[in-house]
């Protein structure tokens, strides 16, 4: 079971590290993705970590913004936020799928197996 966590309440222009992990369970050759949905949205992707190699894909919205790295001491993915946008609000779920996703798939959600039950990021205008 992932777990997500670090979601709270932050203004405008601020930052925000949300962290992805998974008691009992070794990141090693996983991707690890990232998505959001806001209320009265689809579930989209924001960004994705492929362990193997350490690639990292992001969605054009947060390119510049966010970015996604792994621990491997900690066995965590985080995803650090910055100049967040209220637009940007949303419930935030980490996804695992225990092997590499190739590139031109690595956004769609159903290559990822795992979910975890997600954390709140909420930005204020």
């Amino acid at each position: 079971q992932l777990q997500a966590s670090g979601g709270g309440l932050v203004q405008a222009g601020g930052s925000l590290r949300v962290s992805c992990a998974a008691p009992g369970r070794t990141f090693s050759s996983d991707t690890v993705g990232w998505f959001r949905q806001a209320p009265g949205k689809e579930r989209e992707f924001v960004a994705a970590l492929r362990w193997s190699d350490r690639s990292t894909f992001y969605a054009t919205s947060v390119k510049g913004r966010f970015t996604t790295s792994g621990d491997n001491l900690k066995n965590t993915v985080y995803l650090q936020m910055n100049t967040l946008r209220p637009e940007d609000t949303a419930r935030y779920y980490c996804a695992a799928r225990r092997n590499r996703i190739i590139n031109t798939a690595i956004r769609d959600m159903a290559m990822y197996n795992d979910w975890g039950q997600g954390t709140q990021v909420t930005v204020s205008s």
